[in-house]
């Protein structure tokens, strides 16, 4: 789908008359991030997943394939919104993990007309900081740097290694231990390097505004999932929590930073439970 400058790819699962989900995947995902969800979710939702742009198969224009600002959380944003104008889509649920809940939560913050209720999977609101922020910035543009090394270098092996590394990150622990974790790894391997630098470059939690003073004016229905192991997203999300009167908080027990993943059955229950509840 055509969108400004992006050519959106994206899947349909479910009756299109009955209401509409909207899932936004994580940094390296896809479409397919949440498959085992919408496997069971589309008998009684319209399942609705992109791949956000630098992830999958969708393309940002070559002509402007310099132009950083098409990868913004904002620009983004807005081509999300105009996908669901082309779905004819008026409200619906969102679903957003990790990068794609930061996505997810600048949506509900400044197009709230457009979601009934929000599930919030391992996000944060953002650095409060210049200098966490500065700090956090300098990282993520390294790790933008091996990755565009990789490309250069013609990154077929190696950049297995760097998933392998990447997956080594103390919140991905218990992921490593999953017995399809290396068919989420091979999925990984379907995109590009030289884009995820892209993606690192521009949407790097040391860019994204904070949010943190945005929290109490939410007034959509938010859910907070997070992995009991996920110590530091567990504290961040406590402290959303008590700043936000419309949210509430599932911590889910022997998970770490992906839940729907680790544990998709009781993510899915979490779900169901909180979109039918009135």
């Amino acid at each position: 789908m055509q969108i400004d400058n992006y050519c959106l790819t994206y899947r349909l699962d479910g009756d299109s008359s009955r209401p509409a989900i909207l899932f936004l995947h994580g940094f390296m995902g896809d479409r397919f991030e949440f498959e085992a969800a919408i496997a069971t979710l589309s008998k009684q939702f319209y399942c609705v997943a992109i791949d956000l742009p630098a992830h999958g198969q969708t393309q940002v224009n070559d002509q402007i394939l310099s132009q950083d600002h098409y990868y913004t959380i904002q620009s983004i944003a807005d081509s999300v919104i105009k996908f669901l104008g082309f779905l004819h889509v008026n409200h619906c649920f969102l679903v957003g993990y990790s990068m794609g809940g930061r996505l997810a939560l600048y949506l509900t913050i400044y197009y709230p007309q457009y979601f009934v209720k929000v599930m919030l999977e391992s996000v944060s609101a953002g650095l409060r900081t210049a200098k966490e922020r500065s700090d956090r910035l300098a990282k993520d543009q390294q790790i933008a740097a091996e990755l565009e090394n990789l490309e250069n270098a013609g990154f077929n092996g190696n950049f297995k290694l760097f998933l392998d590394n990447w997956y080594r990150q103390p919140i991905f622990a218990n992921l490593r231990s999953h017995p399809n974790f290396s068919q989420m790894l091979a999925q990984r391997l379907n995109n590009s390097p030289i884009k995820l630098a892209k993606s690192l470059r521009n949407l790097s939690t040391g860019l994204q505004p904070s949010l943190w003073k945005e929290l109490p004016k939410i007034k959509i229905p938010l859910l907070f999932v997070v992995g009991e192991l996920d110590r530091k997203f567990v504290s961040i999300n406590q402290q959303m929590e008590q700043l936000c009167k419309s949210s509430k908080l599932e911590i889910i027990s022997s998970c770490g930073h992906n839940v729907h993943f680790e544990n998709p059955d009781i993510f899915i229950q979490k779900l169901e439970a909180f979109f039918a509840d009135d």
